[in-house]
């Protein structure tokens, strides 16, 4: 078992590895728009999941992700060995490249909150000019005798 911050370290140093691996020593033109957003490692240190997404390259056209993965897939002995040359530690973690569901889970939450928006709005607009089901103040007056007792 490995000391909590010293594996939270290591992630972060397979994450630089691995992104600047695949700028400027990979030469797979289908990766040319991964982004590495992540990397956990087990408490031994024995295997690293590194995630990653793939950006567009244009709002309009789909990302290669099917592409990318092959393309990982086939360079992850290259990436391990830079890794294992980057890092210095005695065992170099096995890479296991997952895909990040971050970009979908934004979209969805933007969805969420426009339609909560919309509701605000519709609550809004239904509430202009609507008066109270009940009087007009709710809340009783205090009764003659109930000053009397007070004092």
């Amino acid at each position: 078992m490995a000391d909590p911050a010293r594996a939270r370290k290591l992630a972060k140093r397979i994450s630089q590895i691995v992104a600047s691996a695949i700028e400027h020593d990979i030469k797979d033109p289908r990766l040319a728009n991964v982004t590495i957003t992540d990397t956990k490692i087990t408490a031994d240190l024995h295997d690293a999941t590194v995630y990653y997404t793939v950006l567009g390259e244009t709002l309009d056209s789909a990302p290669d992700m099917a592409g990318a993965a092959a393309a990982l897939e086939s360079a992850r002995g290259a990436l391990r060995s830079k890794v294992g040359q980057g890092t210095g530690v005695r065992y170099t973690p096995t890479l296991t490249f997952v895909t990040d569901n971050i970009p979908e889970e934004a979209q969805r939450i933007e969805d969420l909150l426009a339609k909560a928006r919309e509701a605000d709005a519709e609550v809004a607009r239904r509430a202009t000019g609507a008066q109270p089901a009940g009087e007009a103040d709710p809340y009783r007056p205090p009764r003659a005798d109930d000053d009397e007792l007070s004092h």
